[in-house]
């Protein structure tokens, strides 16, 4: 029994992603930070998906991989179909990083088909694509390439970021702990 001035269990939040060169981690860590300055309400861990990442005991999802040749990484779409019934209680939102210019920040972007799949499978809330970045120092003949072409530099908007983060906390203020209770 609890008593009526007990302070309410935090919802357990994951930041789970899917990166090549870390920006993608450093935009899961931004949503993560973001989160954290809530208040105690969210307990949010950030981790990179993986075979071993078991998302069952989260209340809230929010899942992001970086977007190469329009697509999801597919260890990012592969843990989407993995985990959608163990995720059939929790909220999800999901986001995708890539575009190598500024139209992320100055337009929505629809989903890409991989991210869309992904977002349908796990019932999400919300997509929202974010620019991405691609440094001087990519690995890769193509990255360098597109470096040497003009096309590379930093194109994450913080601000956007943040406002994701304060927009996925202000959902949670508002919906009930579980989307369905655990079977």
């Amino acid at each position: 029994m609890t008593t009526p001035d007990a302070a309410p269990q935090a919802r357990r939040v994951l930041v789970a992603y899917a990166s090549r060169s870390g920006a993608t981690a450093e935009i899961a860590q931004w949503l993560a930070e973001r989160l954290r300055s809530e208040g105690e309400a969210l307990d949010v861990t950030v981790a990179e998906v993986s075979d071993a990442l078991d998302p069952s005991g989260y209340d809230v999802v929010v899942l992001g991989s970086a977007l190469y040749e329009g697509r999801w990484l597919r260890s990012a779409s592969r843990f989407a179909r993995r985990h959608r019934h163990d995720l059939d209680h929790a909220w999800v939102w999901t986001f995708s990083s890539g575009p190598l210019d500024d139209s992320a920040s100055t337009c929505d972007i629809a989903a890409t088909n991989s991210a869309d799949r992904a977002s349908r499978h796990l019932l999400a809330r919300d997509h929202v694509t974010f620019g991405g970045r691609l440094a001087p120092d990519s690995r890769g003949w193509l990255a360098h390439a597109m470096v040497e072409g003009g096309h590379g530099g930093d194109f994450r908007d913080r601000a956007r970021i943040d406002a994701y983060a304060d927009q996925i906390a202000g959902e949670l203020s508002m919906l009930p702990r579980h989307r369905r209770p655990a079977a």
